[in-house]
C-alpha cells in the first residue's frame, strides 16, 4: 500500500465528520431580495490552527462530495444524525446572535482611533492585533464596519447594522487560525483595496458620467435608470484638482462588492494550495474539477454562510437586479485572486491600458470598471512586498511557515515537496525576489502605468534633496534585460514635477535588498566550495600515516648507514 493510500488526513467538511463543530441551518423564510433555503452552509466556530484536509486516492466514502457509491443507508443516516442535532444547533445559533446583539456596541472600537490608523499604506495590523489581545478575532469585522461608516455604504444602501455584523462575525469565524491565509490576511487585504480606491491619485482624471452610464441601461433595458450612486471617503476628501481617487469613476454598488469580496476572498481557507488539493484528491477539488479549487471553495462557502440564515442578510434593501450584480461582481473577484490566472489578466489589463492602440480604461463601460477592480484585488492580494520591510517580513514568515507545514505533509504523503516548501532546505531570498520579479512587479508597473496607483506630487526641487533615493525607487533592478524592461518603473513628470508612489517605492527597496542576500548566500556557497575543495586537497589520515612511516623507514635506514 502507498503512502497516500494508507494516509487520512483530513479536510472533513462532509456533513458525517468535522474536526471543528459546526452548525447546519435549516431557517425558514426569504430574503427580500431572493429566496434562502435549508441547509445551505455550515456556520463555523473559531478554527483551530491543525489542518484539516481529507484526501482521497482511492474510493469515497458513502455519502461524501463526489462520492459515487451514496447508498441509501449512509444517506438515512446522515438524514437522522441531522434531525437529532437540529433541536440543538437552533438554540445555539440563536444565543449566538442574542450575544451579538448585547455586545453590538461594545464591540466596535473607536471610529477615529481606528481610522488613523488605517490612513497609512502600511497600516500597522499587527500591532492592531496586539492592541486587541483577547479580542482580536474580531479585528476582520471591526474594521470592515469602520470602512462602510468612512464611505457612507451604510447610508447608501440602507444597510441595518445588526445584520451586518452578524454576518461578518460569522464570517470571521469562519477563517481558520493558520499561519498566512487567515482573518488578518484578510483584513489587510481588505484595508488595502479600500486605500487603493479612495487615496489620491496624481493627475487621476475623476468623471461622474451619470448620463452616459443612464443612458447605456435604458437602451439595453428598455427601463428608466436609476440614479447610480458614488462614494467618497469622509477621511481623505479630495479637495485638489490635481488629484483624483478610483471611487470617484466606480459606481458604489461595484466599489462595495470589492469590499465585500475582500473580507470573503479567503474564507476557511485550509493552508495548502490549489496544486496540492488536486494532487491528493481533496473532495473540493472533485468537486470544481480542479479549477480554482480554492478560490470557488471561499467564494461558494463565504455566499452559502450570507444565505443560510435571514439574520445575516445586510443587503435586504438592495433590489432584486442590485443584488444579483453585486453577487456576480464579488464572485467575480475572488476568482480573479487565482495565481494561475495572473498572466491571463495582466495581459488583458496591459492589452486595455498600455496598448497605442487602445483608448485606456472607459469608465462608462462596466466590464472595463469590472477589470479594474479585479486588478485591484490581486493587487491587494499580494501587497506584502509593497510595505516597510519589517511589515514585509512579518508576511514574509507568515506564508513560509505555512508552506513549509504542507511541505511536511507531502513528505508523509510521500509526494514530492513542491519548490520553497522545503524546511530542511529554505531558499526564502529567492522565493521573496522570484516572486517580486515574475508577479508583483509586472503587476504594479501595469497598475501604475495605468495611472491608477495613489501617490504625490514632488516639486523638482525637492526631487534634488532626495537624489539618494534611486529615481523615486521606481525601477526594480534584474540581471534578465527584458525583466528589466517589464520592471521599470519610470518616474511620472508633468510641470517640473514628478509623482512619488509609497507603494512603489518599498516594492524596489525590497527587491534590491532580496537580490543583495541571494548574492551574499551565492558568494558564501562558492567560498564555501572552495573551502571544501582546498580541504579535500590535503592528505587524508590514512594518507598521514603512510607518510609518517616512510619518514621512520627512512630515519631508520639513514641510522644504519651511520652505524657502518
Amino acid at each position: 500500500m502507498s503512502p497516500m493510500e494508507s494516509t487520512s488526513s483530513r479536510w472533513e467538511r462532509s456533513n458525517s465528520k468535522r474536526s471543528h463543530q459546526e452548525y447546519s441551518t435549516s431557517s425558514q423564510g426569504s430574503h427580500s431580495n431572493g429566496s434562502f433555503g435549508a441547509n445551505l452552509l455550515t456556520i463555523p466556530k473559531q478554527r483551530s490552527s491543525s489542518m484539516t484536509l481529507t484526501h482521497y486516492t482511492g474510493p469515497r466514502r458513502a455519502g461524501e462530495i463526489g462520492s459515487a457509491n451514496v447508498s441509501k443507508e449512509s444517506f438515512h443516516y446522515i438524514e437522522k444524525k441531522k434531525d437529532e442535532r437540529k433541536e440543538t444547533i437552533d438554540q445555539t445559533q440563536n444565543n449566538l446572535l442574542v450575544e451579538q446583539s448585547y455586545t453590538l456596541e461594545t464591540m466596535l472600537l473607536d471610529h477615529d482611533s481606528l481610522m488613523e490608523k488605517m490612513n497609512n499604506w502600511n497600516f500597522q495590523i499587527f500591532d492592531l492585533v496586539k492592541e486587541m489581545g483577547d479580542q482580536s478575532g474580531r479585528i476582520l469585522s471591526q474594521v470592515t464596519y469602520t470602512l462602510f461608516q468612512d464611505t457612507g455604504l451604510f447610508e447608501i444602501f440602507k444597510i441595518p447594522t445588526q445584520e451586518f455584523m452578524n454576518y461578518f462575525r460569522a464570517l470571521e469565524n469562519g477563517y481558520r487560525d493558520i499561519p498566512y491565509h487567515n482573518r488578518i490576511h484578510a483584513t489587510d487585504v481588505l484595508h488595502a483595496v479600500w486605500y487603493l480606491t479612495t487615496r489620491p491619485i496624481p493627475g487621476f482624471q475623476q468623471i461622474h458620467n451619470d448620463n452616459i452610464m443612464e443612458s447605456e441601461m435604458e437602451e439595453a433595458s428598455g427601463i428608466p435608470p436609476a440614479p447610480v450612486s458614488y462614494i467618497s471617503s469622509k477621511s481623505c476628501p479630495i479637495v485638489d484638482d490635481s488629484y483624483g481617487c478610483l471611487a470617484s469613476n466606480i459606481p458604489a454598488l461595484e466599489l462595495m462588492a470589492l469590499y465585500v469580496a475582500a473580507a470573503m476572498h479567503d474564507y476557511d481557507h485550509p493552508g495548502r494550495t490549489n496544486a496540492f488539493l488536486v494532487a491528493t484528491n481533496a473532495p473540493q477539488a472533485v468537486l470544481y474539477n480542479d479549477r480554482s479549487v480554492l478560490e470557488n471553495h471561499h467564494a461558494a462557502s463565504a455566499w452559502n454562510l450570507f444565505l443560510s440564515r435571514p439574520e445575516y442578510n445586510f443587503l435586504s434593501n438592495l433590489d432584486h437586479v442590485e443584488f444579483k450584480r453585486f453577487r456576480f461582481l464579488v464572485i467575480e473577484a475572488i476568482l480573479a485572486t487565482d495565481l494561475k490566472k495572473h498572466f491571463d489578466f495582466l495581459a488583458e489589463f496591459n492589452a486595455k491600458v498600455n496598448d497605442i492602440n487602445s483608448n485606456g480604461i472607459e469608465w462608462s463601460n462596466e466590464n472595463d470598471r469590472l477589470l479594474a477592480c479585479q486588478i485591484c484585488i490581486k493587487l491587494a492580494d499580494i501587497n506584502g512586498p509593497a510595505k516597510t520591510r519589517e511589515l514585509h517580513l512579518k508576511w514574509t514568515e507568515g506564508i513560509v511557515n505555512e508552506f513549509y507545514e504542507q511541505g511536511d505533509e507531502e513528505a508523509s504523503l510521500g509526494l514530492p515537496i513542491s519548490p520553497f516548501m522545503d524546511r530542511s532546505s529554505p531558499q526564502l531570498a529567492k522565493l521573496q525576489e522570484s516572486f517580486i520579479t515574475h508577479i508583483v512587479g509586472p503587476l504594479c508597473n501595469s497598475y501604475n502605468a495605468a495611472g491608477l496607483l495613489p501617490g504625490q506630487w514632488i516639486d523638482e526641487e525637492e526631487e534634488d534633496a532626495e537624489s539618494t533615493e534611486d529615481d523615486d525607487g521606481t525601477q526594480l533592478e534584474s540581471d534578465d534585460e527584458e525583466m528589466e524592461d517589464d520592471l521599470i518603473l519610470k518616474a511620472q513628470r508633468k510641470k517640473g514635477r514628478r509623482i512619488f508612489c509609497q507603494l512603489i517605492h518599498h516594492l524596489s527597496e525590497n527587491h534590491k535588498i532580496w537580490k543583495k542576500v541571494i548574492e551574499e548566500e551565492e558568494k558564501n556557497k562558492t567560498e564555501g566550495a572552495k573551502l571544501l575543495t582546498e580541504i579535500s586537497s590535503l592528505p587524508q589520515a590514512d594518507e598521514i600515516q603512510v607518510i609518517e612511516e616512510a619518514d621512520e623507514d627512512d630515519e631508520r635506514q639513514l641510522g644504519e648507514d651511520k652505524t657502518c
